[in-house]
């Protein structure tokens, strides 16, 4: 017995003899075009100055302080979201019991911590997103756990790995050094610590730096304003779950229309007064069909279905033959319409263009339900036409929701189309777009988080390796790992994140996997008694150029979509291939590391034995 959905969407779905290719390509160019700019990345503000507030955490009481620590531990793990939780439960898994996590934040969570905005739920399965369910013992209450849920199952996480012991929460590392002659890292934080760790991983998460538009003007506005990271509830009123009476008699401009935005936007035009959405680029938005757990379905898995779920719908995101797709959404959908189409196909193996081709074929049929999709949904047909989006589904990160196209049904919601331009100014009153003022009470930035900026920049620290050398002057010209997790001249320090790694859309299967690399690497130090570990110049050098040749097959789709922080803002350049993740399918790289483990000797790792 499976939980599965069917994707019951449009009952007219478009047919491939229906696509114009070459007129929706050209269509696809225009809209991109519109969309490029000169500054890429630059084009955002960092939480500086008077915008410094907005990162303040407001579910703590300010003012926490406590005795700097100057001891040491075994693992210092930075970041207490998924990634540093899967971390920690490994390396708990494979015995190793002197573990500290360090955290921004006033508990476990990360993600789930900081964002709490109304709306805020999984857009990925929740019994393949949430991680270790079978190990913790618990079923999510449906299909996309809402957000307070995922933050209670992280919470669990660290009462079930006994991480809360050690845990410095509330806490900012502020520099890494490595220390040659002991052979440990001193770990400086916002505390006064001076800690030490034999082996330091680092898991800051790959949202974890909010970001504000660069608009002219944004410094003047004088009405109420934040991001949708740190929600205002003692604004807004209401809570998660909407109801937001506190905005019965205002007027409220949400800029960004991404995944967030797209969440919080029914529950904003229920609770405004009158709402005003200003658009840059519209997303792809599907139908999500939530219901809840079937408890009889629940009862009949089997040990170790979770793992095989979450590796299903991997294996088909990555391209691969399932005789079943068990998770059947609309992320698998996409790869549904290729496999129909490469049944029809009768004259043997394709080349590479010819599969690109298919692909291609298969997108456009996906994009075209979107759009029909949101003319279905959206009664006035101009607010229609600036609601579809006209890319290839990938380039941004597919949306799911079954209330936000009709929220623009309402008379107080109004979309605000820029064309593609963004939004010309900020005034003290409210928003410019296109020469007109749109005055507003209450200003909201849902304009997502750092991307492609420096690692150091988005950690909030420097790390300074063997001869004092810095991560971030050592990256300066290209990433350089191996693996993702290990870089040449940082010795006993791992990396958690997306670069010249996997990636996959359920991103904590990524972490669980570099987890599970992580806890095999330290125990078999500590088992055989290694003092130091760190990638040789030799496998660097090979992992770099897999990296950047694997590239190559995304390069020519990335390049020509919209611009989004899946291609740099519009502007790959030189190093996105090099900085970005590996291109050979996550599905082959987990396979990759798996042989690795199994291999046995750290292969590609220079290894020092400390004397006796």
């Amino acid at each position: 017995m499976t939980q599965k959905d069917t994707n019951s969407g449009s009952s007219s779905a478009p047919q491939e003899s229906e696509i114009d290719a070459d007129k929706l390509n050209e269509k696809y160019r225009e809209e991109r075009d519109k969309r490029i700019r000169d500054d890429g990345n630059e084009q955002y503000l960092q939480f500086e100055d008077q915008f410094a507030q907005y990162m303040d955490d407001p579910y703590v009481e300010p003012g926490f302080k406590r005795a700097p620590l100057s001891d040491e531990v075994d693992v210092v793990i930075i970041g207490g979201g998924f990634g540093g939780l899967l971390a920690a439960a490994r390396l708990r898994e494979a015995g190793v019991k002197d573990i500290r996590v360090i955290e921004k934040g006033g508990d476990f969570g990360g993600t789930w911590y900081w964002n709490r905005y109304p709306g805020i739920a999984c857009d990925i399965e929740s019994y393949i997103y949430l991680p270790l369910l079978e190990e913790v013992g618990y079923m999510p209450v449906e299909k996309y756990s809402k957000g307070d849920e995922i933050f209670a199952h992280s919470q669990a996480i660290g009462k079930k790995y006994d991480l809360y012991k050690d845990a410095c929460f509330q806490t900012e590392v502020t520099e890494l050094n490595w220390d040659e002659d002991f052979a440990r890292w001193t770990v400086e934080t916002n505390h006064g610590d001076k800690m030490r760790a034999r082996f330091v991983c680092m898991s800051n998460g790959p949202l974890n730096k909010p970001k504000l538009p660069g608009i002219p003007g944004i410094q003047e506005y004088k009405g109420h304003a934040f991001h949708t990271s740190r929600w205002d509830y003692d604004y807004t009123g209401g809570d998660m779950y909407g109801k937001l009476d506190g905005l019965k008699d205002k007027v409220v401009g949400i800029i960004g229309t991404g995944a967030t935005a797209v969440q919080c936007v029914p529950h904003l035009g229920e609770g405004a007064k009158e709402l005003f959405v200003f658009q840059r680029t519209p997303s792809s938005v599907d139908f999500r069909n939530n219901k809840p757990t079937d408890t009889q379905w629940a009862e009949t898995l089997e040990p170790g279905w979770h793992q095989h779920r979450m590796n299903n719908f991997n294996s088909l995101l990555s391209g691969g033959f399932e005789s079943e797709d068990l998770v059947d959404d609309g992320w698998t959908d996409i790869v549904g319409n290729m496999m129909e189409l490469l049944k029809k196909k009768t004259d043997g193996a394709m080349d590479i263009d010819a599969l690109f081709g298919m692909m291609e074929k298969a997108d456009h049929l996906k994009m075209e339900e979107i759009r029909g999709r949101v003319e279905g949904e959206v009664a006035n047909q101009d607010d229609a036409a600036v609601l579809k989006p006209y890319y290839r589904q990938f380039c941004k990160r597919p949306c799911f929701h079954d209330d936000y196209l009709a929220t623009y049904n309402k008379p107080s919601v109004h979309i605000v189309d820029t064309d593609g331009k963004g939004v010309e100014r900020i005034t003290e009153k409210g928003v410019v777009v296109a020469g007109v003022e749109y005055p507003v009470d209450c200003l909201i930035y849902s304009t997502g988080f750092e991307v492609g900026t420096a690692y150091t920049r988005r950690a909030g620290y420097e790390i300074y390796g063997r001869g004092g050398i810095s991560l971030g002057e050592k990256w300066d010209g290209g990433i350089a790992t191996l693996h993702g997790l290990h870089s040449r001249g940082f010795p006993n320090l791992f990396i958690m994140g997306t670069a010249q790694t996997a990636f996959t859309a359920n991103y904590p299967h990524a972490l669980s996997e570099q987890g599970i690399n992580i806890a095999y690497t330290v125990k078999h130090a500590i088992d055989n008694d290694i003092r130091t570990l760190e990638a040789s110049e030799a496998a660097e050098a090979k992992w770099v150029e897999t990296i950047i040749s694997k590239a190559r097959m995304g390069t020519r789709f990335f390049e020509a979509c919209t611009p989004g922080y899946y291609n740099n803002e519009g502007k790959p350049g030189e190093r996105s291939g090099q900085d970005g993740f590996y291109g050979g399918s996550s599905d082959e790289f987990f396979r990759l590391m798996k042989s690795w483990r199994e291999e046995g000797s750290l292969e590609g790792l220079e290894l020092e034995v400390a004397q006796s």
